[in-house]
């Protein structure tokens, strides 16, 4: 069974990172996330078009935690705690213990490795917390990066249908990674903080 109480959030510390819940004086840095061309086109995603739906979305995203149907983290680097990015799990089927994958970041930090990074302990946290069986993802069959990204974590091709909320993407693709997966290669790679 999932595990969905986020009434304490969870912060997670990484090697480079802070993790943690958004909050209204983030504000600014949502606006620029929500209207940047590049990420929206990456997401399949309209541009923000103002500073008020950027607190509107964070507000959104408060009370979809409050209520368990979610969990987003803004991903800060640890020496300016400015969001520069964020991940989440949402779209949860609580039978069959799945949940989807979903991730952003500033063009700008492209190829640093931080959603590398990020995405190592947010699995890790879904697995051994949060009991998720099944990791989907859905991003567009263009995003060479995101597929490839995937595919580095061991996410696989899936042809089964899962149900999601992105029927506006015509060239979506699915990717997913189960909780046995993830245990093997933790198991394989003993003593490698970098494993998965």
């Amino acid at each position: 069974m999932l595990t969905l109480d986020f009434h304490k959030f969870p912060v997670i510390i990484t090697e480079r990172l802070v993790l943690r819940q958004l909050g209204i004086q983030d504000v600014v840095q949502i606006y620029k996330l929500r209207s940047n061309l590049k990420v929206n086109e990456l997401t399949g995603r309209n541009i923000s078009p103002s500073i008020e739906e950027a607190k509107e979305h964070i507000t959104k995203i408060t009370n979809l935690i409050n209520n368990s149907e979610c969990i987003q983290w803004g991903i800060c680097l640890k020496e300016t705690d400015t969001i520069i990015g964020t991940i989440c799990f949402w779209n949860f089927d609580v039978n069959d213990e799945i949940a989807e994958i979903g991730y952003e970041l500033l063009p700008e930090y492209h190829g640093n490795g931080i959603m590398t990074e990020s995405m190592r302990h947010i699995l890790q946290f879904g697995f051994e917390k949060m009991n998720i069986k099944i990791v989907t993802a859905f991003p567009s069959a263009n995003n060479k990066s995101s597929v490839a990204l995937l595919v580095k974590f061991g996410f696989v091709l899936d042809t089964k249908f899962y149900k999601n909320n992105h029927d506006h993407v015509i060239n979506i693709v699915t990717y997913t990674f189960n909780r046995q997966n993830y245990f093997d290669s933790i198991a394989n790679n003993a003593g490698s903080q970098h494993a998965i």
